[in-house]
């Protein structure tokens, strides 16, 4: 006798390769304009085709993943003028976010962000092979606790996307030495103003942090576009 699925367990499949596909974009396992096949997918995942398309879908309303007429779904690809107008969003939310968070941290809260942030420009100094996705681990630990502190419903979700999505683009590959050092030394500085409980400071700051991993981030997209290899960096 046919047995149906059951809701939950269909709901659980899609959630498996929802989360599966959107890490591995994340992580760029799954390059910009990639071509998702649901066949490969599933047989990966361990799921049918069916939950995979679900999550593709999904995606797709996240801004992750473009549904394209006769070519299928792809990894969403990003123009300079998209990326502009992501940060510079970004750079006004998440700077309305730590002017927020100076005034509403706790000491707890503090004392962990200044940890991160002496953590991330040790792990620099040290290096390694893999030292730059330690340092994105830490950044996005640094970036969570400011929104936690902050506590803002309506901005966490706002921010939701737009604290990932560059992610996609893997910042702190194409930042220069220079770019990276400047970038752990604002969360130094973000640290110190969050210490004086200076909302202005903090919310300056956090502006220019955004807006230099913007012009870091555009540089090595027009050098994609281009196809004009970046100098390696740190």
């Amino acid at each position: 006798m046919f047995r149906q699925r059951s809701p939950r367990v269909a709901s659980s499949a899609v959630e498996k390769a929802y989360s599966e596909i959107r890490a591995r974009i994340i992580s760029g396992h799954l390059p910009q304009g990639a071509r998702l096949k649901e066949e490969d997918l599933a047989l990966e995942i361990g799921v049918s085709r069916t939950p995979v398309r679900e999550a593709v879908r999904r995606l797709a309303q996240e801004g992750m993943v473009e549904l394209r007429p006769n070519s299928g779904a792809l990894v969403a690809k990003w123009s300079v003028d998209d990326l502009v107008q992501l940060f510079d969003l970004r750079a006004t939310l998440e700077g309305s976010v730590a002017s927020l968070a100076a005034e509403r941290m706790d000491s707890a809260t503090l004392a962990t962000l200044r940890t991160l942030a002496r953590t991330m420009e040790v792990t620099m100094r040290e290096g390694g092979p893999h030292f730059l996705e330690r340092i994105a681990e830490l950044n996005d630990s640094f970036h969570k606790g400011i929104l936690a502190a902050a506590d803002s419903p309506r901005l966490s979700r706002m921010m939701a996307q737009l604290v990932e999505l560059p992610i996609v683009l893997r910042t702190f590959n194409c930042y220069s030495e220079e770019e990276l050092r400047r970038s752990l030394g604002h969360h130094v500085e973000l640290v110190a103003a969050f210490e004086a409980r200076d909302a202005v400071w903090a919310e300056s700051v956090m502006k220019a942090h955004v807006l230099s991993a913007k012009h870091a981030l555009v540089a090595a997209q027009r050098a994609r576009e281009s196809d004009t290899p970046l100098v390696a960096t740190a």
